[in-house]
């Protein structure tokens, strides 16, 4: 992950050193060479996606691309604030990693899960969740798409309600491997750890708009964009409510910067038609650079 970018991109390859002195350990390496079972664990995980994020990012700016507005899918709200100025590259790599930590040991591994239900309407999934519930807790956790719909909750819960889900029509349901619950009631307790971490930033005012996950508006202020980096810890994600609204704002055409495509596709069932590009690697970079150039 990163690795090719680092190869082809002085700028990239910066990042990732970066990375290595603010953190004191070796995140190039974990993105380059880790181990499933590394990147597996939060902790790792988003320390390292943020930084193979911003080595995509610095790349697209050394060849002049600024964005306009910026949104990003639960970790990816900190790579969208890096890019607004709302704090620094290192600032957002420690935070990240006490997130990610928190996050990690908050619910017990194994105690907690989230499925993927695909095929069944929002509404739908959240009267199946809350009806699998009992004295348990299992939530809608990701708005991704009109028929797209993750939730999280305890493993029991969970695997009830992937049951109930399949009987009210779902295409699919599936749990998925992962290593905590995230964004459902469960992860309260991170949020509330995540707090103080947050209020000994230096937040700036975002240059552009973020649109965040917790409500799916644009946050234009340091105290705005602080306040929904606690909240969305324990919120769902609002993706698709997020890109509507940006492209009810006038945004024309997005960008996925970082590892995968996971998000164009999203964006591309949201709204066909829309121009959505990736940049996770070198050619990636540079398609973007002239297809946006034009």
């Amino acid at each position: 992950m990163g690795r090719a970018l680092a190869d082809a991109f002085a700028e990239s390859r910066e990042v990732f050193e970066r990375a290595d002195r603010a953190l004191g350990r070796p995140i190039a390496r974990l993105c380059f060479d880790g181990s499933a079972q590394e990147l597996a664990l939060t902790e790792n995980t988003q320390p390292a996606i943020l930084a193979a994020s911003v080595a995509a990012l610095e790349a697209l700016g050394a060849r002049g691309l600024r964005p306009a507005a910026a949104a990003g899918h639960s970790l990816g709200e900190y790579t969208a604030h890096v890019a607004a100025g709302t704090f620094d590259f290192e600032t957002a790599l420690r935070t990240v990693r006490a997130r990610g930590a928190f996050m990690q040991e908050a619910v017990p591994i194994g105690v907690g899960t989230m499925a993927a239900v695909l095929g069944l309407a929002p509404e739908a999934v959240v009267a199946v969740c809350r009806e699998a519930a009992g004295d348990e807790i299992v939530e809608a956790a990701n708005f991704n798409g009109p028929s797209q719909v993750v939730i999280a909750g305890h493993a029991a819960a969970v695997d009830r309600a992937v049951g109930a889900a399949r009987a009210a029509g779902a295409r699919r349901a599936v749990i998925l491997d992962v290593s905590a619950p995230f964004h459902c009631a469960l992860m309260r307790p991170a949020a509330e750890r995540l707090r103080p971490v947050l209020e000994a930033i230096e937040f700036r005012d975002p240059h552009f708009a973020v649109y965040v996950n917790a409500d799916a508006e644009p946050v234009r202020t340091a105290a705005a964009a602080e306040s929904a980096l606690v909240r969305q810890v324990a919120a769902p994600v609002r993706w698709e409510e997020s890109v509507e609204r940006m492209l009810s704002d006038g945004i024309e055409a997005f960008v996925e910067v970082g590892p995968g495509r996971v998000l164009a596709g999203l964006v591309r069932g949201i709204r066909k038609g829309v121009l959505v590009l990736s940049a996770g690697d070198p050619e990636g970079v540079e398609r973007v650079a002239e297809e946006l150039g034009r």
